[in-house]
């Protein structure tokens, strides 16, 4: 079995660019592309197929041990803003079984693109109480009320369920997510859509944010951006070539930031996202003085590529 690279399936949003050059160079979209997806069962597989379908074929040779529900439980997307996003939350696992029989959506963005005033919005400035921040919804003081920080690329930030955030324009950034769609907007700037603040403020942390995204060097060329419960996402500069041996019992997903070469004998360059079946064969990832992201679903280090801790 060997890896398969996902096509993007791209999403329209309000919020979106009508470039996507240097990702997708190729792309002419006629409406503004706030996202790319990656790791749901529509999204094309190179040389034809569904990633759907290849689950389906064989569940636990892709998904590893723990399969359930041919899902795969990870999404991939490249996020892309003009304006900022709208203000929101999402809810933990518990929450989103309860209410929309769904994965909760705890997620990291790691930017790889930013405008000298990129910013994002993570929690609140200061403590807040529900009827408080619910009235900050409905007037828009909620924006000022968020803790914006300026971001650069480079910078990886855990973005835990129930914690209240937004992304401001300028902003190309990797996420790594449960694969969930449920999202709660407490407040959207005037743009006609639809608002869910019993559900949002139901789940919503109001206080501030406290992770310290600290970068975790493991070994030479190797960085872990960040760990939880879900995934841990690393960074790799790769100065030659990596061998993927089997047997991890889990899946890696591999997206490549820049740079060009090989993956399993197929080319690959910059915005190709793979998926590496738990039962892969074993191959060779050759991308001379590039980059890429690996994400996968054990918290501890993976030893599949070779980049021993």
């Amino acid at each position: 079995m060997q890896p398969l690279r996902l096509l993007p399936l791209f999403k329209e949003r309000p919020w979106g660019v009508r470039t996507l050059a240097p990702w997708f160079p190729a792309e002419r979209p006629e409406a503004s592309i706030g996202e790319a997806w990656f790791t749901v069962n529509e999204n094309p597989v190179a040389g034809g197929t569904t990633f759907g379908d290849a689950i389906a074929a064989d569940p636990e040779a892709l998904l590893g041990r723990n399969a359930r529900g041919g899902l795969c439980p990870l999404l991939v997307k490249i996020l892309f803003t003009s304006e900022r996003l709208s203000v929101q939350v999402h809810p933990d696992d518990e929450y989103a079984a309860q209410h929309h029989s769904s994965l909760g959506k705890t997620e990291a963005w790691h930017v790889v693109g930013a405008t000298e005033k990129a910013e994002l919005g993570i929690g609140f400035r200061r403590p807040l109480d529900r009827a408080e921040a619910i009235a900050a919804a409905r007037s828009g003081a909620i924006e000022d009320l968020l803790d914006w920080r300026p971001t650069t690329v480079g910078d990886t930030w855990l973005i835990p369920a129930g914690t209240v955030h937004a992304i401001g324009a300028g902003v190309t950034a990797v996420e790594i997510q449960e694969n969930s769609d449920i999202t709660y907007r407490l407040y959207d700037y005037g743009r006609p859509r639809e608002l869910h603040l019993d559900h949002g403020f139901t789940v919503a942390d109001l206080k501030p944010y406290g992770i310290n995204n600290e970068t975790v060097p493991i070994a030479p060329g190797r960085d872990r951006l960040t760990t939880c419960r879900y995934f841990t996402l690393e960074r790799w500069r790769i100065r030659d070539g990596l061998d993927f041996s089997p047997g991890a019992g889990y899946y890696h997903l591999i997206i490549v930031l820049d740079g060009a070469g090989t993956l399993a004998e197929q080319p690959t360059e910059r915005g190709h996202v793979w998926f590496v079946p738990a039962a892969s064969d074993e191959f060779q990832l050759t991308l001379p003085g590039g980059t890429a992201l690996v994400a996968y679903t054990s918290l501890v280090d993976t030893t599949a590529f070779g980049m021993k801790p």
